[in-house]
């Protein structure tokens, strides 16, 4: 008997080994490059690098839907190497899967803490947040990020992630520490990355749903998610293309726009995404938005959206999402 392969799909040898290839390629030769001295070089790393980071997290989210490995264990482990190069160490990928299945099985974005209900009871913080939000540093994304770090010691339901967090900051202070030893420009170089990448992840985010959020991740599944079907899911969710005349630039995203063909199917892997989309809907379907519009809205409402939460079924199309505001602080990457 011919025993299983690898991985999941037999059509995946390719294309998952490409990305797999330039994901660690890309991360060592971004942090390469910003330890050289020319100004030029480190640009580009900073580009690489930043850009390695965008596929590890879309990796993770193809290893948290088990669409990479046939073995469970094989996700985990891509998924734990994903986290670190993502930065993102201080979540156990076994968080960061059960937060993203909470969202497709609720059909709702499913949060431990939502910072809606604080941020107004601290002004002056959120001064400082829409202050910089405005000038697009993506602070709201960098305070959720440090609420993984933070919340283990203020949350009870979350202090069995204590020493993951404490040992994941010994290993990361210590790995930088090495890098500044070669060049102490590495730090503002990799935080200038670190924010590229974050704004990149939130402008995929923000208007792929208008769902409700909910503060029960660490509840068990409420009676209300049985009322949400799968035509609202549907109904509820967007696919953001980068371009459809030019699909090849959708791979700068690993395919994660094409969000309606993954929430019908969430099992199929990233590659086949573009041609089950065009199977399944049309070019010109409701729930498709144009990135030139989205990019309107992401700059109109870069302030207005912190706080903001759209209503379920609101009729975005009405001018291609211009007026979507979107939502902020929901990604698979912070796992509360």
């Amino acid at each position: 008997m011919k025993s299983p392969t690898l991985l999941r799909y037999d059509d995946a040898v390719l294309p998952n080994s490409l990305a797999f290839s330039y994901m660690i390629l890309s991360y060592l030769a971004g942090f390469g490059l910003m330890l050289l001295e020319p100004l030029i070089w480190n640009g580009l790393g900073v580009l690489l690098l930043a850009h390695a980071m965008v596929i590890s997290a879309y990796m993770l989210h193809e290893a948290a839907h088990h669409s990479l490995f046939r073995k469970p264990k094989h996700n985990r482990w891509l998924g734990e190497v994903c986290l670190w190069i993502t930065g993102c160490s201080y979540s156990h990928f076994d968080d960061v899967q059960h937060k993203h299945n909470r969202h497709h099985i609720d059909r709702a974005d499913i949060v431990s803490f939502d910072f809606r209900e604080t941020l107004p009871k601290h002004p002056l913080l959120l001064k400082v947040i829409k202050a910089l939000e405005w000038v697009y540093i993506p602070a709201l994304e960098v305070w959720m990020h440090l609420m993984v770090i933070v919340l283990p010691f203020i949350k009870p339901s979350r202090k069995q992630r204590r020493g993951r967090v404490v040992l994941a900051l010994i290993f990361r202070v210590a790995f930088f520490a090495v890098l500044v030893s070669i060049s102490w420009h590495v730090l503002w170089l990799y935080a200038l990355a670190y924010l590229l990448f974050l704004t990149v992840m939130r402008f995929m985010d923000i208007h792929q749903h208008t769902y409700e959020v909910f503060e029960t991740l660490d509840q068990p599944r409420g009676p209300e998610a049985k009322l949400r079907n799968a035509d609202f899911e549907q109904r509820n969710t967007y696919s953001n293309l980068l371009s459809v005349r030019y699909p090849w630039l959708n791979l700068l995203v690993l395919n994660f726009c094409y969000h309606n063909v993954h929430h019908a199917s969430m099992l199929q892997p990233w590659y086949r995404l573009p041609k089950l989309n065009a199977e399944m809907f049309d070019t010109d379907h409701p729930q498709q938005l144009t990135f030139k519009h989205l990019v309107k809205s992401f700059h109109r409402y870069r302030v207005p959206r912190i706080l903001n939460g759209d209503p379920v079924n609101l009729d975005v199309k009405q001018d291609e999402g211009e007026s979507f505001i979107g939502v902020d602080g929901v990604s698979f990457l912070t796992a509360h």
